[in-house]
């Protein structure tokens, strides 16, 4: 089957649609990947990429074809705009030459952020003919206001119609989290089309290999490690609030990753005495993580208190999971749920940085065979729930079903 994936971010880049592609290929599929000239995380164009550097390029088998985009800088909301409006231009104007030179079968659209994503695929798609899978891993216009700060009800109006345009577009939505469904409702009958898409976790994530080269020791004391983006979303004010109330406890917090906030975090830490408690060892490649993972006592995420973000269960819960770590959490909604009903942690509310503090110092004071156990509770739950391959063979299956009904569609 020719498959089409169309995604704003793609390798060298770091995204699930990356396993997804390449697992395609070696599968048998013909696939080809429309995306963009890679800038994230730096916010930059990646070493050996630019406007006339490796626009296209195969990878693994899978042809990549990039378009042109104004890179998002250090992240501040003008720059992010210039970013997706970019993307969507000139990835839609590419589209509708795409759709007329090149043939495929089905349309896989990898929605992270902007949802405009969806445009050049949905024109693809009404140029063929084609079945059109929405993979949903960011809600929109939601996230607008949730993430971006952005409450004008003109464009956020304007921008639910163009995400209820595209879902009415699409013939079959994957979520990631059940919570979703209740928002795509909300904007039409879209229930028959969504089906339960878990992310999977990386085989590098899942890998018990420990390698000790270039990967940093860590302090003495109780670790809490918060590993992967460090955005607002992640609500780290909170975060630090609690590291300021735990300043004469043995509570260390580690920050693996990089993001718009990662700054704000070295000069809390800085102003408030807590360089000896509140350590950002930056980012390191998916192979480390097992390493930098087995060293900590507990591994920690939040997200800000909004509806929004009660609805979404974050990828690197996923992760956390698998390393056979036990998770601690302010979140709530679904990845709160997550954590209870796998038994691998513990969780208090989005915000309360007063309830992390105090459950901190409680498990830091917890025998360690009880952490042990609730981290393979995680473990067990991942390898059953979030096992890559099957993953992927329930991916095949969704597009089969939703070739089946175009081509059922198209006899009527």
């Amino acid at each position: 089957m020719k498959v089409l994936i169309v995604t704003p971010h793609f390798y060298p880049e770091n995204f699930k649609c990356n396993d997804m592609a390449f697992e395609l290929n070696k599968r048998g599929h013909d696939v080809t990947v429309m995306t963009a000239i890679p800038d994230y995380p730096a916010g930059k164009y990646h070493a050996g990429y630019g406007i006339f550097k490796r626009r296209r390029e195969c990878v693994n088998g899978v042809k990549i074809h990039r378009s042109f985009i104004i890179p998002r800088g250090s992240g501040s909301s003008i720059r992010l705009a210039l970013n997706y409006i970019s993307y969507s231009l000139f990835s839609t104007i590419k589209a509708l030459w795409f759709g007329l030179i090149h043939k495929y079968d089905t349309i896989i659209v990898h929605e992270t952020s902007p949802v405009m994503v969806g445009i050049p695929a949905a024109i693809i798609k009404r140029l063929q003919h084609i079945p059109m899978v929405f993979w949903v891993l960011d809600l929109w216009p939601e996230s607008l206001s949730a993430a971006g700060g952005i409450n004008n009800k003109l464009i956020l109006g304007l921008f639910n119609k163009l995400t209820r345009c595209l879902y009415e577009n699409s013939d079959m939505i994957l979520i990631g989290s059940k919570g979703y469904r209740t928002s795509i409702n909300n904007k039409g009958a879209f229930d028959a089309k969504i089906h339960y898409f878990p992310n999977w976790v990386e085989n590098e994530l899942a890998s018990d290999l420990i390698i000790n080269d270039g990967i940093p020791k860590l302090p003495d004391g109780f670790n809490v490690m918060i590993a992967g983006n460090m955005g607002d979303a992640q609500d780290l004010p909170h975060v630090m609030d609690a590291a300021t109330k735990l300043r004469d406890s043995n509570i260390n917090f580690i920050f693996v990753g990089n993001g718009r906030k990662k700054s704000y975090v070295e000069e809390f830490a800085r102003n408030h005495g807590l360089h000896k408690q509140v350590f950002c060892l930056g980012q390191f490649p998916l192979a480390a993580m097992p390493s930098l993972f087995s060293q900590a006592d507990v591994l920690f995420m939040a997200l800000k208190d909004d509806p929004i973000f009660a609805l979404t269960v974050p990828s690197r819960l996923q992760a956390y999971m698998s390393s056979g770590k036990p998770v601690i959490s302010m979140i709530n909604g679904e990845g709160a749920e997550l954590i209870q009903e796998a038994d691998c942690g513990w969780s208090v509310p989005a915000g309360d940085s007063e309830a992390l503090a105090e459950l901190l110092k409680k498990i830091s004071l917890l025998d360690k065979s009880k952490l042990v156990s609730k981290g393979l509770n995680g473990k067990r739950y991942s390898e059953l729930h979030f096992n890559f391959e099957q993953c992927i063979d329930n991916l095949e299956q969704f597009i089969k079903l939703g070739n089946h009904k175009e081509i059922q569609a198209k006899h009527k």
